[in-house]
């Protein structure tokens, strides 16, 4: 089989691309939609003066405000439609993902195959729509207490302000969630996941824009933004690495006879990737340490012990530098132990009758994974400490563009990498087809 994946894999081609009409077919539908999210991230939210919450941005950019302005493409600066952009659907699927390890019931849905996943993602979609009424009506409040040097930033404050406010951006989030499902089910690789990668990859441009003026003025020499350059190659080779890099664990599968033959007997492996928990720990941990410098920002200047905790937290700090190095550690931990169950893992292998040799099967072979699984957690951990104070390092004393920020990378790379992976399974079938035509014509011959 091995040989066989091997010869199908060589033997592609740019022919073989051409020939792959529904591949084809797919990838301009996934590329037309992530052009409709682009147009609408340019299409403004009625009665809001968008200048205001673009020079709000530019003086409290470091803040979360900024982080989700980078996820969202500018649509949070434009103040347009897609200003709550995907976030509450992520937020909503995190929060049920938790859940359905702490709650019965919903672990339970999980075990009922595509029924149990049909529900939970019903239950996803009604919670995006709480998380987006919250976010949207804070924004909304919050659009009105704006001034900026242009003046107020909504043209008529009220509440009919305020309904169409939270109709617009409810609708908007919940577009880009019908949107994304579409590129899953009709498109390349998982629609979210793109729609997040598109709005981060258009603010590259501006970003490089914004690191080459500073080599223009004198800001930073040439010979740093060149051995910045070859660092962030440097870094992307790096999180390429660690994130196919994965422990083997080997699955043997005894031998039984039906009649007069003999089936199994043979031994696969189980992959465990080093990074079980992805982007999710660094993305919690720099939401919830940029909180304070946030709520810092809109607060006046004389309240003391908030300024205090912001100033501590602030990018560069040692307190931020230690305390977001462990919350990535400790999220790293949390969210692997939630996605991947060793005992779950170990009764079915042990229902389907595989071992791990010299592991005797049940509790043991829990405790063997539990045992992999956290170093390879320990590694992950540490390489995503790493990977994200690095860039946090030279964006706070060097002035750096936000969007190379570690999480921005992983993100990009990530979502890279999976697609590609789609697009090679899609032209592997593909020609897999093609030799088992050509196979058949030879047997009728």
């Amino acid at each position: 089989m091995a040989s066989a994946a091997e010869q199908l894999a060589s033997s592609m081609s740019l022919g073989t691309f051409s020939k792959a009409t529904e591949l084809k077919s797919r990838i301009w539908f996934t590329l037309g939609a992530l052009i409709v999210y682009r147009i609408g991230t340019y299409v403004p939210v009625p009665g809001v003066d968008a200048s205001v919450m673009g020079e709000m941005l530019s003086q409290h950019g470091g803040g979360i405000l900024g982080m989700f302005d980078m996820f969202t493409g500018g649509a949070l600066r434009r103040m347009t439609v897609f200003a709550l952009n995907i976030m509450p659907y992520i937020s909503a699927s995190i929060i049920i993902q938790l859940m359905s390890a702490a709650v019965p019931s919903l672990e339970a849905l999980k075990k009922e195959g595509d029924s149990g996943r049909k529900r939970l993602n019903q239950y996803t979609r009604y919670l995006t729509v709480l998380i987006a009424l919250f976010q949207a009506y804070g924004i909304a409040i919050g659009l009105e207490s704006m001034r900026g040097s242009f003046g107020a930033a909504v043209i008529d404050p009220g509440w009919f302000f305020r309904v169409s406010c939270v109709i617009t951006l409810v609708g908007g989030t919940m577009f880009l969630m019908w949107l994304g499902e579409q590129i899953t089910a009709r498109g390349v690789g998982n629609g979210i996941s793109l729609i997040i990668f598109s709005g981060i990859v258009a603010g590259l441009p501006t970003a490089l824009a914004s690191l080459l003026e500073l080599g223009r003025t004198g800001a930073l020499s040439p010979f740093f933004i060149l051995f910045f350059m070859a660092l962030a190659v440097a870094v992307i080779a790096f999180i390429v690495f660690m994130e196919r890099a994965q422990r083997r664990v080997v699955v043997q599968y005894p031998k039984r006879q039906v009649g007069q033959r003999m089936f199994g007997g043979d031994s696969t492996h189980m992959p465990l990737k080093i990074n079980t928990s992805g982007v999710i720990p660094p993305i919690f941990a720099s939401s919830l340490l940029l909180v304070p410098a946030t709520i810092a920002g809109f607060a006046e200047a004389g309240t003391g012990w908030v300024q205090t905790i912001a100033q501590q937290l602030s990018h560069g700090q040692p307190a931020y530098i230690a305390l977001y190095a462990a919350m990535i550690i400790f999220f790293s931990y949390f969210y692997t132990a939630v996605v991947f169950n060793p005992e779950e893992t170990a009764d079915n292998l042990k229902k389907y009758g595989g071992f791990i040799p010299g592991i005797r099967p049940g509790s043991n072979t829990a405790d063997y994974f539990d045992y992999v699984l956290t170093r390879l957690t320990t590694i992950g951990a540490l390489y995503l400490v790493l990977v994200c104070l690095l860039p946090e390092i030279l964006i706070n004393y060097y002035g750096l563009p936000f969007y190379f920020g570690g999480t921005s990378l992983l993100i990009i790379v990530s979502v890279t990498m999976d697609t590609v992976t789609q697009i090679q399974s899609h032209l592997l079938a593909h020609q897999y087809e093609g030799l088992i035509r050509k196979a058949k014509v030879k047997g009728r011959r």
